[in-house]
C-alpha cells in the first residue's frame, strides 16, 4: 500500500512539473518560479502536503544539485578556467564587492548576526547559470561580443564557490576556527589538485572515460560524479564542488557525449530539488519577508547590472553591448536556492529560507525581462537626456554608431552583423 501511494505521489509531482516546464515554455521564461511554487503548494503548510514520496524526493534533490554542478563544469575546460582567472579577476573582485555586500549589509540590519551575514551574502552574490545560459540562448545572443564577458563573470563565481561552500558549510556547523580553517585547506587543496590533474592529464581522463557506447559512457560519468561527490563530502568539501570538478577535469567529445546524455536526468532531478526547497518552506512565513527581499531585489538587480556594465566596459564592448552584459547576469536561481538549503537544514535563522525563496521567486522572473530590455531602455533614457538638433543629427548618429573610440571594427557595438563573432 506504501508502494502504492508513492507511486502515486511521485508521479504527480513529475507529471505537475512537466505540465508547468509546458506553461513556462510556452511564455518564454524560467519554469524555477514556478517549481517553487509547486513546492510551496505541497509542503509544509500548503494546500496538500505530501508523506509517502518525501524521502525520496530529499534524495533525489541533492542528486540534483550534483547534477547541476557537474553540467556547468562540462561547459568549460580547466585551460578556460585558468585563463578567465588570469584575465577576468578584476570582475569578479567587482563582482563580489557590488553583490554581496548588500546581502550581508541586509542580514546584519534584519539581526540575523555574521552567519546570516555570510549565508544571504552568497544568496545575493551568485547569478543562476542555467537561467542565464537559456535566456541568451532564447534571445539569439550566443554569438555576440558581451557574451564571454558574462561567462567569464559565471565561471568566475562558479570557482569561487569552491571555496565560499567549505567555509559556509564549516560556519553553519558551528565548528572553530582550527577545524574551518582545515576544511578550506582540505577544499582549496582538492580544487587545487582537480585543477592541475584536468590541466595536466585532462586527456588521459577523457579518454579512459570515453565510450562508444552511449549506456556505458553514461553510467561511468554518471558512477564517478556521484563516487567524487561523496568523497568530497566525507572530506567535509561540498558534494556539489566535487561533482563541479569531475565536469571541468571532462574535455572535447566526452564532455559533449556526457553532456547530451545527462541533460534529461540534469533537468530532471534539478525541477525536484527546486520542489524539495519549496517543500520545506511555509507559505506562511513568506508575506513578512516579501517586502525586505522585494527591496533587497531591486538593489541586487541594479548591482549586478553595474556589474555587467564595468566588466563588458573593460573588455572594449560598446555601450549597447554593455547594458545588455549587465541585464543578462540579474537572474538569481539555483546556487541561491542550494546555499539557502545549506542554512535551513543547518537549523540557523528559521527565516532564511522564506526570505530567499521570495528573493529568487523576484529575480527569476525580473531577469528575462532585465535581459532583454535593460539596453532599449537605457537607449530611451539617453535619448531622452540628450536630445539631437537636426543639424546635429548625422553627427549623433556616427556617434551612436562607433561605441567604442578607435578601438577596432571588432570592438564596434551596433544593432547590426558586427555585434556577433
Amino acid at each position: 500500500m506504501h508502494s502504492a501511494v508513492f507511486l502515486i505521489e511521485f508521479g504527480a509531482i513529475i507529471l505537475g512539473l512537466g505540465l508547468l516546464g509546458r506553461l513556462a515554455g510556452r511564455f518564454r521564461f524560467s519554469p524555477i518560479p514556478l517549481y517553487l511554487l509547486a513546492g510551496l503548494a505541497f509542503g509544509k503548510g500548503g494546500l496538500l502536503p505530501l508523506g509517502a514520496s518525501e524521502e525520496f524526493v530529499a534524495i533525489g534533490a541533492e542528486i540534483g544539485v550534483i547534477l547541476l554542478l557537474l553540467m556547468l563544469g562540462l561547459e568549460y575546460t580547466a585551460s578556460d578556467l585558468v585563463s578567465n582567472l588570469k584575465t577576468q579577476y578584476p570582475a569578479g573582485l567587482v563582482d563580489f564587492t557590488l553583490n554581496a555586500l548588500p546581502g550581508a549589509a541586509a542580514a546584519l540590519l534584519l539581526g540575523w548576526g555574521p552567519v546570516g551575514a555570510v549565508v544571504l551574502a552568497g544568496v545575493t552574490w551568485i547569478s543562476s547559470s542555467g537561467v542565464i545560459a537559456k535566456v541568451l540562448g532564447d534571445l539569439g545572443r550566443l554569438g555576440n561580443r558581451e557574451t564571454p564577458v558574462i561567462l567569464s563573470i559565471l565561471v568566475l563565481e562558479d570557482l569561487a564557490m569552491a571555496v565560499y561552500l567549505p567555509i559556509i558549510t564549516a560556519l553553519l556547523a558551528g565548528v572553530g576556527l582550527a577545524a574551518g580553517s582545515a576544511t578550506l585547506a582540505i577544499a582549496l587543496g582538492v580544487a587545487g589538485a582537480v585543477l592541475f590533474v584536468a590541466v595536466r592529464y585532462g586527456r588521459l581522463i577523457s579518454r579512459f572515460v570515453s565510450s562508444d557506447d552511449p549506456e556505458k559512457l553514461l553510467l561511468v560519468v554518471l558512477g564517478l560524479t556521484l563516487l567524487v561527490a561523496g568523497v568530497a563530502q566525507q572530506l567535509q568539501v561540498s558534494a556539489a564542488v566535487g561533482a563541479f570538478l569531475v565536469g571541468i577535469a571532462l574535455s572535447g567529445e566526452v564532455a559533449e557525449g556526457a553532456h547530451a546524455l545527462l541533460s534529461p536526468l540534469r533537468d530532471l532531478f534539478a525541477a525536484v530539488f527546486f520542489v524539495f526547497f519549496g517543500l520545506h518552506t511555509d507559505p506562511a512565513s513568506i508575506p513578512p519577508v516579501i517586502l525586505p527581499a522585494f527591496a533587497l531585489a531591486v538593489v541586487t538587480a541594479l548591482t549586478k547590472i553595474a556589474t555587467g556594465y564595468w566588466a563588458a566596459r573593460r573588455a572594449g564592448i560598446g555601450v549597447k553591448g554593455r547594458w545588455r552584459a549587465g541585464g543578462t547576469l540579474v537572474a538569481r536561481g539555483e546556487f541561491s536556492i542550494v546555499i539557502a538549503g545549506l542554512a535551513v537544514s543547518a537549523g540557523v535563522q528559521p527565516q532564511l529560507g522564506p526570505f530567499a525563496t521570495a528573493y529568487v521567486l523576484v529575480l527569476v522572473v525580473i531577469g528575462p525581462l532585465t535581459a532583454r530590455f535593460t539596453e532599449p531602455v537605457a537607449a530611451y533614457v539617453s535619448r531622452l537626456r540628450t536630445p539631437a538638433s537636426p543639424v546635429d543629427a548625422p553627427a549623433s548618429e556616427a556617434a551612436r554608431g562607433a561605441d567604442v573610440p578607435a578601438a577596432g571594427p571588432e570592438a564596434r557595438d551596433t544593432e547590426s552583423a558586427p555585434d556577433r563573432v
